[in-house]
Order: C-alpha cells, then structure tokens, then sequence
C-alpha cells in the first residue's frame, strides 16, 4: 500500500525517511518542450529523472495543473503531476452536487443578487442549515440571455437585464474568467469544485488560468440555482428591491421590499448586488447608511487581431500558423505613471467586445469570450486607477457617491460622441497617443458599431496622459501593440465599485446596522469571479 495523505484536495505523499525507490504518490513539477508535453512516455521519462527511479517504477499519473511558460522564444509547458511509484493512484472522484435539504422552518437569510457572491453565499447557507432567499432585479439565464439581441442589435438597453443584471451577475455573459490571486482568501480548490459539481470543464481544475466560457456559463449557473431550489431555498427573478425593513431605531436590517411592495424578512440581509446597481447606492445613502469612497479605475478596450498578440507572445513569426498545443495568447501588462496605476484588466483572448451599459443613455463596454476562445480578435480592458480626490468635482451635488457621478459622465459623453444607439466611439492607438482623430478604424469584434472620435480629450487629463504614457511602455513589450491594426473603444467603467459598503472586519455586519452584510464586488470586497464567490461564502458563515 502508498502512504498518503490529503492536502488541498490533492492525494499527496507523507513525508517519510523511507528509501526513495518504496511505493509511493509524489506530487511532481516537470518542464517540457511543446512537442513532449503532449506525449505520455515523454512525461513518464521526465517524472522518473526527477524521483530519480526507472521509468517502469511509475505505475500511474495524473495531471494536477498545466501553464505555459512563454518568457523565452522556446515556449515550455509546466505541468504539475501526481505520480504513484510503484502503486496506483486512488481514482479519482469527481466533484457532485450535494447539499442535506434545509428545513421550512429553518433561519432565513435574505440574499440581494444572484451573482457569484450571492449564489455561493446561498449554497454555504444550506450547508450550514439556513434557508436563503435570493431576490434578484434580473431574469433567469435563459431569458436573459434573449434579452441581449435588443442591445446588440437595435442599441436598446432593457435596464433590468442585460450584460450586468441577471442570474449569474456580470460574468455568466463576460466569459467566467476563474484566474485569481485571492488564494489567501479561502478555499478557492472549493469554488472550482463546485463550479465543475454544476457541469463546468474539469479542465478547470488544472488550468492556471481557467475559464469556462459565456457559452458554457449559463448552464452553470442555472444548475447552481437547481441546487439552492432543491435544498429548500428560493430564487425570485425580477424582484427589484426598492428600500430596506429596518427597527424603529434604523439600526437592525431586518429585510427588504420588493418594486411590488413584496416584503422579505430575515435574520440577516446579505447585500450581493454587483458593481452596477446604482440605485442600490444611492437607497443606502438616502437612508443615512454609512457608505465610503474607494479607488477604480477607467479607461478604454484595447483590440487587436488574435494573431498579433499570439506571435508577440509565442515568439513566432506573424502569418505562421500558431502550434496547435497553445491556446490564443494572453497578456497582462501594468506599470505606474506619476504614482496611478496603468493597466490591462480582464483580457480575452479570442474573444469579443460588447455592449455592457444598464441605462439607455450611457455606452460601456466590456470583453467576453466562449469556451473555445476562437474569435480572430483580442482585447482587453486599458484602465487608470482613479482616487476619490479626481472625482472632487462631482462631491458637491453627489457626496460619497462622486465617484459613481464620474462614471456616469464618462457614460453619457461615450454615448454622445458614438451617437447613440449603443454604437462605441473609438480611436486607433496611434492617433490616440499622437492626439488625433482616426481618418478609419479597424475591424472590431464590436457588433453595434464604432464612430471615430477624439477618446484622448473625452477622457479626464489625469486618465489620457497617463495612458499615453502607459501604451508606449507596453508598445515595447509585444511587437505592434501600439500599431496600425491596435484600436481602443470607449469606454471601460466598471472595472469594480466606486463605493465600499463598510463591514466590521470580524463579523461582516455593517459598522452601524446589525444584521446587514455587505458582500463581494458591489460592495467593494472582491474583484471576479471566484473571490466573490470566497466572499459570499464568508459572509454566509458570518450569518452563523
């Protein structure tokens, strides 16, 4: 028998002073070419080198992680195996469903928002025995999901569903990007695990950087809500929350009311709402409930062909067909320009870029990609942070919520100047930094169309000469980032909130109304996919 112990999920091997030729699991890292990483004797062979044993003494293995590392023109693949020397591996059991039916008399916990936060702080609450009930403005997946020709196709914002309000949150239709660096944060094996338990790839659970695709999302996410129904908890689509139900003294949350004047009362609200429910805010400070401003950041999506990005990144030729074993590239490029980040955000390669507004009168744009990410185009978010000292001049008449006031300018102005009906204004690179406007555009992935324009004076100054400033540096980095076929559409807004809802930082209860729990990215705690869903699961264990 292998001596074995669990760490993180993974069979590991105890260590032990046993001679290194006894049966065992290893956990091994190995480096190979492109070529022999997609061979099993090549891995066999390489495994063994690094246990120092035979080759016939590896009886089994297991991949536990793939990345690539294209530092150098010879790209090498990493991947991390389990290996059992001389034994086989304990199978492998993959990850269902299953959550013990909470009862109708349980404790109620009111869950504002059916993203990531909200659906994972449901399914923590069924696991600790209460009962959520998740209210959401939205649709259902698959209604939302109609309700995406609209924007697309005749620029008409249905301001209740859309790219950010639905089942799911912003990421179920903005490719369901899993890479974190939340790892301190919580179980993030868990959040894969769960994702896979409600049919996402396994592949997954070995990707270092994961995603599982806007085509494939909202299946997922659908089967997550099947979970929360079947365990007792419910899911009510379409139901706005309009104000909170509070004790006389407007310290206790004691529920919330819905548009129709539904009323949901609970031991605790855990408030999940996303980045963009701004009424949200502005109900919470209308209520004198103590909110705070926060850093953000704005700017523009940055296009280019796929190809471009892969030879710049794969280091080879342009016009060469890219090798078969790597994926379309990606890139993360960041540097500081007088003090304010200046940075790529939520890249996606072979992906599209798409309509991401919630009101009619305003143009935001985010990026998506499907499971395959086999679009001809690339593109990113280019953002500079913003400080709650650049949006002063919208304190006066907005208060806490000035940063939210700047955004919404930026909106309304990116409208203006793409003329309406979601069409996007935009600019080539070059013209960008050079202070010009674009005589033509390139093609774009970019269905309601762009209109040339001047995004270089639109934006703030402090924005537009620190991204100058930043693309000339990344123009450095990958060949013909900044060149002719490089193009940028404005703009990028809602790379996370401008307001923090503030929380004690043991109990998660607002500082001033027990019972209220603010949670994941709307209220300033997260930052994707998976830390808010490691949020909402802390938060559900706060209820507790």
């Amino acid at each position: 028998m292998c001596g074995l112990s669990v760490v993180y999920g993974f069979i590991m091997s105890e260590q032990t002073d046993r001679d290194r030729d006894g049966d065992r699991v290893e956990v091994v890292d190995i480096n190979l070419s492109l070529v022999a990483s997609e061979d099993d004797g090549a891995r066999r062979k390489a495994v063994a080198r690094k246990l120092r044993v035979k080759p016939e003494r590896i009886q089994a293995m297991r991949l536990i992680k793939h990345s690539i590392d294209a530092r150098r023109s010879d790209v090498r693949i990493q991947l991390r195996m389990e290996v059992g020397v001389g034994c086989e591996l304990p199978e492998y059991v993959a990850p269902e469903p299953s959550y013990v039916t909470v009862s109708e008399g349980a404790p109620r916990v009111i869950i504002v928002g059916c993203g990531p936060a909200g659906m994972f702080a449901a399914l923590r609450c069924i696991e600790l025995g209460r009962r959520p009930i998740i209210l959401e403005r939205g649709k259902d997946a698959s209604a939302r999901r109609f309700d995406l020709g609209p924007i697309l196709k005749r620029g008409e914002v249905i301001e209740d569903s859309n790219y950010c309000f639905g089942e799911g949150g912003a990421g179920t239709y903005s490719d369901g990007k899993l890479y974190t660096r939340a790892t301190k944060r919580g179980p993030v094996r868990d959040v894969y695990e769960t994702l896979v338990a409600h049919g996402a790839p396994q592949q997954i659970l070995t990707d270092a950087h994961p995603h599982v695709g806007s085509n494939l999302l909202p299946n997922v996410v659908k089967a997550m809500r099947g979970s929360i129904l079947k365990a007792g908890g419910e899911v009510h689509f379409g139901m706005k929350v309009v104000d909170f139900l509070m004790n006389a003294g407007g310290d206790v949350m004691r529920g919330v009311l819905g548009a129709g004047g539904e009323e949901f009362l609970g031991d605790a609200v855990i408030l999940a709402t996303g980045h963009s429910a701004r009424d949200v805010y502005g109900l919470l400070a209308r209520r004198g409930i103590l909110l705070e401003q926060k850093p953000f950041a704005v700017g523009m999506r940055i296009e280019h062909p796929q190809p471009l990005i892969d030879s710049g990144q794969y280091w080879y030729e342009r016009g060469t067909e890219r090798p078969r074993i790597l994926p379309a590239a990606r890139y993360r490029l960041a540097t500081k320009i007088d003090g304010r980040g200046v940075h790529s955000f939520c890249m996606c390669p072979g992906g599209f870029i798409v309509p991401a507004a919630t009101e009619n009168d305003e143009v935001v744009v985010n990026g998506m990609s499907l499971a395959r990410r086999d679009s001809p185009f690339a593109n990113s978010g280019m953002v500079v942070t913003v400080e709650p000292e650049d949006t002063v001049a919208f304190s006066g008449e907005h208060g806490v919520l000035a940063g939210m006031a700047y955004q919404k300018d930026l909106e309304v102005k990116a409208s203006l100047a793409g003329g309406g009906v979601q069409r996007a204004p935009a600019q080539r690179v070059g013209d960008f930094i050079d202070g010009r406007l674009s005589a033509t555009l390139p093609e774009t992935s970019y269905f309601p169309g762009l209109t040339s324009a001047r995004l270089d004076e639109i934006l703030p100054h402090a924005v537009s000469y620190r991204m100058k400033l930043g693309l000339r540096k990344f123009g450095n980095q990958i060949k013909g980032f900044t060149g002719d076929e490089a193009n940028l559409l404005g703009f990028e807004t809602r790379t996370s909130s401008p307001v923090r809802i503030p929380r004690d930082a043991s109990s998660f209860h607002h500082p001033e109304v027990r019972n209220l729990i603010p949670c994941g990215e709307g209220a300033g705690y997260a930052g994707g996919i998976v830390s808010a869903a490691l949020d909402g699961m802390k938060c559900a264990e706060a209820v507790v």
